[in-house]
Parts: structure tokens; sequence; C-alpha cells
């Protein structure tokens, strides 16, 4: 059984990213209420679902399971130059936090 924080997880990242259940549903295949029971914690979702969930989200399945608990960013569609900066400006938050 997949780890009771999923549910809220993926409801976070869902309500972050401007989906509503139905358009997450879409995109994964499923039905509107499968998606509702995932995050109810109710079902689990199967290794493909999770899969496209990490891809939607651009998080690491990890991170979906909980197992990991940091979040990940996903740049690899950036060049050189904009990931220094991203890191530079990580930096930067973190010196000031």
């Amino acid at each position: 059984m997949i780890n009771v924080d999923f549910g809220k997880r993926l409801r976070d990242l869902r309500l972050r990213a401007g989906l509503t259940q139905a358009q997450l549903a879409e995109r994964l295949g499923v039905t509107k209420s499968v998606v509702s029971f995932y995050e109810l914690s109710e079902r689990s979702p199967s290794p493909n679902v999770i899969i496209k969930l990490a891809e939607v989200f651009h998080v690491s399945a990890d991170y979906l399971l909980g197992i990991d608990k940091k979040r990940t960013l996903d740049i690899s569609d950036l060049d050189e130059e904009q990931v220094r900066l991203v890191e530079t400006m990580v930096r930067a938050m973190r010196s000031n936090g």
C-alpha cells in the first residue's frame, strides 16, 4: 500500500499546477473518480500511473511516494546559462532564509 501522505501530496501538486481532478484524469487516462480515490488514499495508482504523475508534475516517483522528501525541479530544457542562473537564485534564497 502507498504511503498515506501520497493522496495529500498528489492533491497539493494538482492544486499548485492549477489542474482540476478531471483535467488530471484526462492526462493520466483515468476517470475523475479514480483521481479522487487516489487523493483520498482509497486506491493506489499502478506503476504506470505513478510514472505519468511524475512526468506531469516534474517530480520524482520517490517524491510522490514519500521516499524522498525533497522536491525536484526539472531543468532539462534549460541551457547552461539558465541553469547557472537558477543555481545562483537557489543559493541566494537559502542564504537569506
